[in-house]
């Protein structure tokens, strides 16, 4: 016989398939050293002599747009002030580090440059089997 009452389980929505996986962090490696490179990646796109795409592997896409509007402004500034792309002169002098969640850290990494020290604050999540970065903000 036939039912005009279709079944329930035909609406429930499945996960979406695209969506990023969490990874606990005790299944993913240290993490300090992607963020002593990924700083070091992100001066050198800032200071314009690496492309901002170089880093989109290991970053969300909100966090990439922000660092990719950010490249665009400074060499913008750059090209008003007649100042052409250089390696920046930065040194990573210390990395400070705590883990909110268990599939999160939070890091401020400490870089001493010629004239002044920065920071730069780093939030990397467990996504997909390796850390990526989702907010990155220079201080």
């Amino acid at each position: 016989m036939y039912s005009a009452v279709p079944s329930v389980s035909r609406y429930v929505r499945d996960p979406d398939p695209g969506a990023a996986e969490r990874t606990s962090a005790d299944q993913l490696p240290d993490p300090e050293p992607l963020l002593r490179n990924l700083t070091q990646g992100v001066l050198e796109v800032l200071a314009g002599i690496r492309d901002v795409n170089q880093l989109a592997r290991w970053m969300t896409e909100d966090a990439f747009r922000s660092l990719a509007t950010r490249a665009a402004l400074a060499t913008r500034a750059r090209s008003a002030r007649g100042v052409s792309a250089a390696r920046p002169v930065h040194a990573v002098r210390s990395v400070h580090m705590t883990a909110p969640a268990d599939d999160a850290v939070e890091a401020v990494v400490v870089i001493g440059g010629p004239a002044r020290t920065r920071a730069l604050a780093i939030r990397l999540e467990g996504l997909d089997h390796r850390w990526r970065a989702s907010s990155v903000a220079l201080l």
